[in-house]
């Protein structure tokens, strides 16, 4: 079962959207997986995103067109701020680079060198009439992620689904890390449901793997996926719940999760979501 087929289901005769909020929407490089790509093109989802970088904001809204939205603001905590350029864009923060540490491991302090610093003005998501109501908010702010956090309170507390890059040590001086950004998710009504893999480094002068790139036990970043409390289904509107079910089988291919979603819609609809959804995923490969 596809995406398409499930949001098909649960919202025949129905025209719906999925409302994706993407901070930090433009990419490593044109081979990096977008989690919403398939909903996009499939035309169920609706992205409204945030790229500081004027040309790059210029180019996504040029590839997705409308009805996408991207602008070139600095999301945060509506604060004046510091924008830290370095020789590489995709590691550029409105936190400094924290060079002790990152001279540390391989490949790291090579691609975070300090450029420039530039006087930045940020936006808090809430203060935004562009942003709307939002389903899945995808980020990756640098660090900073904790103070987009701050500012979206009424964003995040209207969403069903989070994935943000976390870190698990300083990479730039002083930034949240991963606890912080836990305790405040949760604190929106969040669980946490997953990590998207983990990214790292090896200490110098080790290499492991012939790869420069490649970690041996040091765990550095992660993406981590957070679900609206699934304790607490109850209390979500049904049509959201549609959309979260949708989210964690296209996107985080959460099947079970997804089921759990599908039974509570059931059970307060009298439909026959679960059974079917269970069905289609356990039926063989024909052909």
């Amino acid at each position: 079962m596809t995406g398409s087929d499930l949001m098909k289901m649960l919202f025949a005769q129905q025209e719906c959207l999925i409302n994706v909020l993407d901070v930090g929407a433009i990419g490593i490089d044109e081979k990096e997986i977008v989690p919403y790509d398939t909903l996009v093109k499939a035309g169920h989802a609706r992205v409204v995103g945030f790229e500081p970088d004027a040309a790059g904001c210029k180019e996504l809204n040029l590839k997705y067109g409308t009805p996408h939205l991207f602008l070139p603001y600095f999301v945060g905590d509506g604060k004046p701020a510091t924008f830290y350029e370095t020789n590489w864009a995709p590691t550029g923060s409105l936190f400094k680079p924290n060079q002790p540490l990152l001279e540390k491991f391989q490949n790291l302090d090579e691609l975070t060198t300090l450029k420039a610093e530039h006087k930045a003005v940020t936006k808090c998501l809430d203060d935004m009439p562009e942003v709307g109501d939002i389903d899945f908010v995808k980020i990756d702010a640098q660090g900073a992620e904790f103070a987009v956090f701050q500012g979206g309170e009424r964003v995040l507390r209207n969403a069903m689904l989070v994935q943000t890059e976390v870190e698990f040590v300083e990479m730039y001086e002083n930034q949240p890390l991963f606890a912080d950004v836990d305790r405040l998710l949760r604190s929106y009504g969040y669980q946490f449901h997953t990590f998207n893999g983990f990214g790292g480094r090896c200490f110098k002068p080790l290499i492991a793997f012939n790869d420069i790139n490649k970690p041996r036990r040091q765990v550095l970043w992660s993406d981590a996926i957070y679900v609206k409390d699934w304790m607490h289904f109850d209390d979500q509107p049904i049509d959201k719940l549609k959309k979260l079910a949708v989210l964690l089988h296209e996107v985080i291919q959460s099947g079970d999760l997804c089921h759990l979603a599908l039974q509570v819609i059931d059970a307060r609809s009298n439909s026959d979501f679960a059974p079917r959804y269970l069905q289609a995923l356990t039926a063989p490969n024909e052909g």
